[in-house]
């Protein structure tokens, strides 16, 4: 700071020493050699001596402001992560850009996998579009805005169902951001903060407060702490699995088993087969299956089978779904026989992700699907996915190794049954490619 401040000092004497010369352009011309022999002195002795010592001092300079920028970037990143309430930075389209410690306790997915995906995927179908036309307005500019939302139900179990929540937000234009983000809190009753702390899925008082402060240096919010109590070392170089991952391996070994022993006992006729099949699949592994057959000739897909949590069937051919009797004795239909004949009644075609998994032959998997629209609509236009509150869907073709697609299987699990995972996900791929071989003429 010093060298600072006497660099000003020269350059203040050099700039009267200059004004002087300026007036010397009056003298007589032949007096005016002496004077241009002193600004020649003048330039060299900045060239020599203030122009090398201000080079000196800036990168200095320089360094100690991006120095205290990085320090409140630090510190300004840290407060954000460790806010006791979820905090959400999202771009004009609701899509996550940010999200802090206590966010991805309330909405249940990490921070590096929240990035990109579109916040209103956690939240009920019927409250998606007023959230995206708030949040659309406050990144137009138009003021602040507050609306109580209700979240889906969790797949883990570990929160309520339909929890409300006060979404507060504000425009904000971060630096290096394009555009306007829109800077959202959301606030919970007075009990949630308690079960936070205790919740499976959140950071404990006890966690290591050097491994929480590295994290908030480096912004790596998805690394395990290392507990405080224990000591344990953090061993991600040797992962062991878990009870609960044992447990769900051993599930799907008895459900490749059950499957190959259906398979093997079913008649041959490619209804019969497929029948079977969701009925294996039909509660153990989803709550709703469906399964299409492509007719011979490659004609259309046509529904063979649907069967849902209670008192559904096949449905084959012109088979009639009449609605069941109320057991109240209002004389309704149950509302799952009502959603089963609407299954049952449904074109394939109208189904998009069927109509693509049969063309492309690729398999689909969606966690709280954000088209509601993917399964088809009603014939009240009500989309499926909403009436049947799915979170999870995977939809498969139906093929061997090689070959045309014969089919498309379809599974959904609604409620706060936890979501289709990556391993489930492959483990009904292999049972497409058994039904393929099964359907082969």
């Amino acid at each position: 700071m010093a060298e600072v401040e006497r660099v000003a000092a020269e350059l203040a004497d050099f700039r009267r020493r200059v004004e002087e010369l300026r007036a010397a352009r009056a003298l007589p011309s032949t007096e005016r050699l002496s004077v241009l022999d002193a600004a020649l002195f003048e330039l060299q002795h900045v060239v020599d001596v203030m122009l090398p010592r201000l080079e000196r001092s800036l990168p200095a300079e320089r360094d100690n402001g991006a120095r205290r920028a990085a320090e409140e970037q630090q510190l300004l990143r840290a407060l954000f992560q460790r806010l006791p309430f979820a905090v959400v930075l999202l771009d004009p389209d609701a899509v996550i850009r940010r999200l802090n410690f206590a966010g991805t306790r309330l909405f249940g997915m990490r921070a590096g996998y929240a990035a990109g995906r579109p916040l209103t995927a956690s939240l009920v179908p019927e409250e998606r579009a007023a959230f995206r036309s708030q949040v659309a307005a406050v990144a137009r500019n138009e003021g602040d805005r507050s609306l109580v939302v209700r979240l889906l139900p969790p797949p883990d179990g570990v929160r309520r169902a339909d929890e409300s929540l006060r979404a507060t937000m504000t425009a904000l234009r971060p630096q290096g951001e394009p555009g306007t983000s829109v800077l959202t809190v959301f606030l919970t009753g007075p009990e949630a903060p308690a079960a936070d702390r205790s919740g499976p899925a959140g950071h404990t008082e006890d966690e290591d407060p050097d491994r929480a402060a590295e994290a908030d240096r480096t912004g790596d919010t998805d690394r395990p702490a290392q507990s405080a109590r224990t000591g344990a070392p953090d061993r991600t170089d040797t992962p062991r699995p878990g009870l609960s991952e044992v447990t769900r391996n051993t599930e799907l070994m008895d459900l490749l088993d059950d499957m190959t022993m259906a398979l093997l006992e079913s008649p041959r006729e490619p209804t019969a087969v497929l029948d079977r099949a969701c009925r294996v699949l039909r509660g153990r592994f989803a709550d709703w299956v469906t399964a299409d057959l492509v007719t011979r000739g490659g004609g259309p897909l046509v529904r063979v089978a649907v069967h849902g949590p209670e008192r559904s069937g096949p449905y084959a051919g012109d088979e009639a779904y009449g609605p069941a009797a109320d057991p109240g004795g209002s004389g309704g239909p149950h509302p799952q026989d009502t959603l089963t004949a609407v299954l049952a009644a449904q074109l394939p075609g109208d189904c998009p992700v069927v109509v693509e998994a049969a063309r492309a032959g690729n398999a689909t998997l969606q966690v709280r699907p954000e088209d509601l629209g993917a399964f088809g609509h009603d014939a009240a236009g009500a989309p499926i996915l909403a009436r049947a509150e799915v979170t999870s869907l995977l939809c498969v073709p139906l093929r061997a190794r090689t070959g045309p697609v014969r089919g498309v299987l379809s599974l959904l699990r609604t409620g706060g049954r936890r979501a289709f995972s990556l391993a489930e996900a492959g483990a009904v791929d292999r049972l497409a490619r058994h039904l393929g071989r099964a359907l082969h003429p």
